[in-house]
């Protein structure tokens, strides 16, 4: 993996540095740095690395959680920041315009659980049932599959990095709090429709939040609708599936405490997002999907990992007429002239 270790290295290094002492010397931040990129890419086991790093186990439990923390708080305010002003929200919406002819999108959203097997006196008693033996991660994905805004918790825990589900994101977006574009004309036309997010069939209809229309009995129109909807919504489909490839850990059953496995994600998405804006082509080289002249997708190698199974999500509330009616004006609108794209017609079954 192309990895500025260099760069990174300059940013982690004043925090995790330690004094030598009479009796020995302490080991240096880059090693510390390299035993710790290498777990994070390879879920390797701590005594495999204990083995090729000559580090005992006890203190790699000690290094690795440490420098991931380091990792997270250094890198967070300048690549794992969400937008908070109308332009950079703007700039996302022009991303997903440009890139997958979807207007007025502010990102798109989904829901993964990542296993875990905390040690067992690693918390309550309450940690025995193994309902709760995952990390809920939540994600919301620009148009070029990098991290806008995450949240990651054990069920029943506090959550970090974004709270999707306390009042952060999608309570500023209900309540249009979060210095969220007001509703602009939609592409070639004075249609009036609000900036929402895109988001699968598991996610409520909301209306800031659009999802397909349900996979039965559909129209023409709303079968060109949800492609259209897909292909905005597979940059995070994409951003999550390019992290898991990239970070190996994540695809493993993690053997630690559920805050240090939260901190492990956390440091996984500033890496992906700090990879994806410094060394861009080489990081994503093969691993994204990629589109044809033709407008084919070509899968990507994240494809053949397995997956992540999908989070369960609070049970979905009827939706307002308004959603309903939102999603309806977009279905019309990318069936009409101003905004139909002319390969679309080719990528449904009639």
């Amino acid at each position: 993996m192309c990895i500025n270790t260099s760069r990174l290295a300059e940013l982690v290094s004043p925090f995790i540095q330690r004094q030598n002492t009479n009796f020995k010397d302490c080991i240096s931040p880059g090693k510390r740095l390299v035993v710790t990129l290498r777990f994070l890419e390879t879920g390797e086991s701590f005594k495999s690395l204990s083995s090729q790093f000559r580090i005992a186990q006890p203190t790699l439990s000690l290094i690795i959680p440490e420098t991931c923390r380091v990792i997270y708080e250094v890198l967070k305010d300048k690549y794992l920041k969400c937008p908070t002003s109308v332009e950079e929200w703007q700039q996302v919406a022009r991303g997903f315009l440009e890139k997958w002819h979807f207007p007025n999108c502010l990102g798109a959203l989904d829901g993964r659980h990542i296993p875990i097997s905390p040690p067992s006196r690693s918390g309550p008693t309450s940690f025995k049932n193994k309902s709760i033996f995952s990390i809920v991660f939540m994600a919301l994905a620009d148009s070029g599959y990098r991290f806008l805004c995450v949240d990651v918790a054990c069920n029943g825990r506090t959550s970090k990095g974004g709270d999707f589900r306390g009042c952060s994101l999608q309570e500023a977006l209900k309540r249009r709090i979060a210095n969220t574009p007001v509703a602009a004309p939609l592409p070639e036309c004075d249609q009036l429709a609000p900036y929402t997010i895109v988001a699968d069939e598991a996610f409520p209809l909301t209306e800031y939040m659009v999802k397909p229309y349900p996979n039965q009995g559909l129209t023409v129109e709303q079968q060109i609708f949800n492609y259209r909807l897909s292909r905005a919504w597979a940059a995070v489909e994409n951003a999550i599936g390019i992290l898991a490839n990239r970070w190996g850990v994540i695809l493993t059953t993690v053997h630690l405490r559920p805050e240090t496995v939260e901190l492990i994600v956390l440091s996984c998405c500033s890496l992906h997002n700090f990879l994806t804006q410094e060394c861009r082509e080489k990081y994503l080289q093969g691993i994204g999907d990629q589109e044809e002249p033709n407008h084919t997708m070509v899968p990507g190698a994240w494809k053949q990992d397995p997956t992540l199974p999908q989070a369960p999500l609070p049970h979905n509330t009827s939706p307002s007429v308004q959603a309903l009616q939102h999603r309806d004006s977009l279905c019309q609108y990318f069936n009409s002239g101003a905004g139909a794209v002319d390969f679309q017609w080719d990528k449904i079954k009639v």
